[in-house]
């Protein structure tokens, strides 16, 4: 299957600017990005499920996969690598932000044989997919969980819908570094602590601060 892991090097998780200066939020993104390649590797070495990952990347970058450059918009560059009918190899699009993304939680995303396989990510986005279908096409603005569900069911596919922490779980703003620090298992949480980032519990909710 191949896997195709959008990924922007350029101007990376502009909301994380209250906790992380420019620098540190490219060396976080490009870390997530490993652990995402990471985790599809091992999937495929140690679980035998066949995956080819490829990094669509808005910029050049240096990392364990091929890359394909491509500065168009997101929608419009995944759609052009997704099936097009001429082959039945299904594609797979999953995110370079899920940092505590797993083998299993993967597995669980491939897995499914629908037209299309759709993970949810909080607050209505798309976090990982697969289409098997030539109809389906990728709209990433607005809630594009609903949007993705309402082209599938207009193309006719069939749908199968991932119920997964861990892949509805992307990093874009400070409170989502909560998740990572405290459920991670890759280099990113590590990554975090070594920059100063602890959790502090309260009285509601576990928060993190920054020594």
């Amino acid at each position: 299957m191949r896997v195709v892991v959008p990924f922007a090097p350029d101007r990376p998780k502009t909301r994380l600017a209250p906790v992380l200066d420019e620098a540190e939020r490219a060396a976080l993104a490009r870390t997530m990005l490993d652990d995402v390649l990471d985790a599809l590797s091992t999937l495929d070495r140690e679980r035998r499920v066949s995956v080819e990952p490829c990094v669509l990347s808005t910029a050049p970058v240096d990392c364990a996969a091929p890359v394909t450059v491509d500065d168009r918009s997101l929608s419009v560059a995944v759609n052009d690598a997704l099936p097009d009918g001429e082959t039945d190899d299904p594609v797979a699009v999953v995110m370079a932000d899920l940092a505590l993304a797993t083998p299993d939680a993967l597995a669980d995303l491939f897995d499914p044989d629908a037209d299309v396989v759709l993970a949810p990510g909080r607050g209505g986005g798309t976090n990982a997919l697969v289409a098997r279908d030539p109809a389906f096409s990728v709209d990433y603005h607005g809630a594009s969980f609903r949007d993705h569900r309402d082209i599938v069911s207009a193309a006719g596919a069939s749908l199968h819908v991932v119920d997964s922490y861990r892949l509805a779980t992307d990093v874009d703003e400070p409170a989502d570094l909560v998740e990572v620090v405290l459920h991670g298992e890759g280099a990113t949480p590590e990554w975090l602590r070594e920059a100063g980032f602890t959790l502090e519990t309260t009285e509601g909710r576990v928060e993190v601060t920054r020594k």
